[in-house]
């Protein structure tokens, strides 16, 4: 009877195991085998129509042994589908150590132990018929697909990008408009941590994630730089107000664009709309009968000959003992306090006991403005979902009743009072800050009343430190109704605590934290930080920076999570694609659906919460859709066997994967644009916006580039030696 052999012309491991059971049987057996018939794949029969194609059975037909040994059980049982998962150790549980001699068993269990370690049975590969059945296997059996030409194309859905904004943004009609502020950093220190996350960086991470919605999107700050703290830093540092102001609106600018912070325009209140602006919003209140006269009783230190600023007096809380209060507020218990009522008031400059002298200032009247601010307040804290922190300040100054607030100040360096009566005095500071929000955006745009003065059309988010909450929704929004014009107020107030430093405060003096500069000189990315910071706002309540913490989200989080995911599968589909994207249908993968569930009920609860300006709520999400994406590669077992055993479902893994990654870089882009522009920069692919859906945007035929290191190792070391010197551990002042 003469019999035909022919080979499996798969491409699986699974067809190289069925091909060296079938080549050393033949080589043994003193059969022909051969690789050329096309279908059936995998065959042995006769001229009498006999036919087999079950490679176990084959071995066994043509040994003329049929015995089952426990050999043969434990390859048909466990080994034979260890093989699509490649577990490799499941050779442990081999029932023999080595084989001597060939037989169907030692055949079968070869083969299949040796797709899965080349090393298998050492012994038995150097037997005659073995060896040659080996090379005859391998020679014939195809275990790499085809990689298709890298040609740079790229396959993209449209429809999904950011807008590009005008070099001048401006409201539309029909669109939604948001204007952002965050609170102007004060011009005579460097701002540590807490100062950036608990205004600048947190309205760019609002600010960044309302742009990529395609919002129609200004953000503006700038650098706060009138009033007494100036002038006495000036006469400190032996420069002029204007000098100093230079060298730390730089110094501040420098510190934003290291931290990536995008503002539209980064502007200063030393301005000539300044004055303009603030002058004329004077006018109109006293016009309107909003302003009044009051002699005032003002601490002077006889010392350096000038009145105190309230910020300058220092001395014993009256509420709660602390010994450093100030003559405007409490840091410890957060009570609002005029200079008269510390105990053992101080001097801060050069610690003299200040005098008590009399002169007459403006004050606004906040109590004939109460009841329309009142209302307004009830309104637009709920309608624009104020922090809880905002509206509990706010709540406590009009359970207090308002009072007239004095505007002037006896200084030089500032507006100047357009009452002649006054022509020596200046606006106050805090009466003055807040327009320069207005007077910035008017630097920024000869049109900035379409900004500023179209409620109806444009939402303005301000962000701030809990210490800044009333000056912008009592005084500000105040000033504005007593202008009797239609001016935009604040519709959501994101207010935040303290960051504190490791148990205590920040102290430039003491060179305790880190400040912005010293962020920069730690040769950690940008990415990280913001990550960090982000992930500890103070949102509601005091949050803590921790050297041990922030070394354990780069690794844990940034590097095991983000890192892994993404590189994982860039890797994949450079080395087995060519880097080319293959052309995939989802449903090859079962659990499809599921995954399509998670990732829009994911998406869903993060753009809800950072509409509601939840940043670390956001993040947390951000991140739970990364390990989603790290889930489903895990569920599919992306890899060599996934990849040569089922090649369809590979490429859908590969094709979905790929696209949520590129979910994954929009989402971080708020808070890491650096980190998406690297991953985007690996898709070959323009930054996607933020949409309320997962989508196959990445198609079949896209190529893709190699993949970058995002995020590197923090060890302890490191971080010994960056908590030695900014400060480390300290007692709580």
């Amino acid at each position: 009877m003469a019999l035909e052999l022919f080979s499996d012309k798969g491409k699986s491991t699974l067809a190289l195991a069925n091909n060296i059971k079938l080549a050393i049987a033949a080589a043994s057996f003193g059969l022909k085998f051969s690789p050329e018939p096309e279908q059936p794949s995998l065959l042995l029969k006769n001229d009498k129509g006999f036919e087999l194609s079950e490679p176990n059975a084959i071995v066994k037909y043509l040994a003329k042994d049929f015995t089952q040994t426990r050999e043969i059980e434990f390859e048909e049982d466990l080994l034979s589908k260890a093989i699509f998962s490649n577990d490799v150790t499941i050779l442990n549980q081999s029932p023999v150590a080595s084989l001597d001699k060939v037989t169907p068993s030692s055949i079968i269990l070869f083969a299949s132990s040796y797709v899965l370690n080349k090393e298998s049975f050492p012994e038995f590969q150097k037997l005659e018929h073995v060896q040659k059945g080996l090379e005859q296997a391998i020679a014939i059996t195809n275990l790499e697909r085809p990689k298709p030409t890298h040609t740079g194309a790229s396959s993209l859905k449209n429809g999904f990008g950011i807008k590009d904004q005008s070099k001048e943004i401006l409201p539309r009609e029909n669109e939604r408009n948001i204007l952002i502020t965050s609170a102007l950093p004060y011009v005579n220190n460097v701002p540590h941590l807490g100062n950036i996350i608990g205004s600048v960086l947190s309205a760019d991470f609002y600010a960044r994630y309302a742009k990529y919605r395609n919002y129609n999107t200004l953000f503006i700050c700038g650098t706060d730089e009138y009033g007494t703290a100036t002038e006495t830093k000036a006469l400190e540092e032996g420069v002029t107000p204007r000098e100093l102001c230079n060298k730390y609106h730089k110094i501040h600018s420098d510190v934003y664009k290291w931290f990536q912070i995008g503002f539209d325009y980064f502007g200063r209140t030393t301005t000539q709309q300044q004055t303009d602006i603030a002058q004329d919003i004077f006018l109109k209140l006293n016009e309107n009968g909003y302003l009044e006269e009051q002699t005032m009783d003002q601490l002077y230190c006889p010392v350096h000959n000038g009145f105190l600023a309230d910020r300058f007096v220092e001395g014993e809380c009256p509420k709660c003992g602390y010994e450093d209060a100030r003559g405007d507020q409490c840091d410890k218990c957060g009570n609002l306090l005029n200079p008269f009522e510390l105990i053992k008031p101080r001097c801060k400059i050069d610690n003299a006991s200040p005098e008590q002298r009399t002169s007459k200032h403006i004050f606004l009247s906040l109590d004939k403005l109460e009841p329309e601010c009142k209302k307004w307040f009830e309104e637009s804290s709920v309608k624009g979902a104020w922090s809880k922190n905002a509206i509990n300040i706010t709540k406590t100054w009009f359970n207090e009743g308002l009072q007239p607030r004095c505007i002037t100040r006896d200084l030089k360096w500032g507006t100047p009072v357009p009452l002649e009566k006054y022509a020596e005095k200046v606006l106050y500071v805090w009466f003055d800050a807040c327009i320069g929000y207005v007077s910035i955006t008017a630097n920024y745009t000869e049109s900035w009343q379409k900004w500023w003065k179209d409620p109806e059309n444009v939402q303005l988010y301000q962000f701030m430190g809990k210490d800044n909450v009333p000056f912008h929704t009592v005084i500000f929004p105040s000033s504005e109704i007593g202008t009797k014009e239609k001016w935009t107020k604040l519709h959501h107030n994101s207010c935040s605590e303290y960051l504190q430093y490791e148990g205590g405060k920040f102290s430039k003096s003491r060179g305790v934290g880190v400040f912005g500069n010293n962020a920069q000189d730690s040769g950690i990315s940008p990415s990280v930080w913001r990550y960090y910071l982000a992930s500890v706002r103070p949102e509601t309540s005091d949050s803590q920076f921790s050297w041990d913490d922030f070394a354990s989200r780069n690794n844990n989080e940034l590097l095991a999570n983000l890192g892994n995911f993404v590189n994982r599968i860039v890797k994949f589909v450079n080395a087995k694609y060519n880097g080319v994207v293959p052309k995939y249908n989802p449903s090859e993968i079962s659990n499809y659906d599921s995954l399509l569930k998670d990732l829009n009920s994911l998406l869903k609860n993060y753009n809800d919460e950072l509409e509601a300006v939840h940043i670390r709520r956001g993040l947390e999400i951000a991140m739970s859709i990364s390990a989603r994406g790290n889930q489903f590669l895990q569920e599919n077992k992306l890899d060599n066997s996934l990849y040569n055993d089922f090649p369809a479902k590979a490429d859908a893994v590969v094709g979905v994967g790929l696209n949520i990654v590129y979910l994954v870089a929009s989402i971080i882009a708020p808070f890491m644009p650096e980190t998406t522009k690297q991953i985007d920069e690996m898709l070959n692919a323009p930054q996607l916006a933020i949409k309320d859906e997962f989508n196959l945007i990445i198609e079949g035929g896209h190529n893709i580039n190699k993949a970058q290191y995002l995020f590197k190792r923090i060890d302890e070391k490191e971080i010994e030696i960056l908590r030695g010197k900014y400060g480390g551990k300290q007692s709580k002042e």
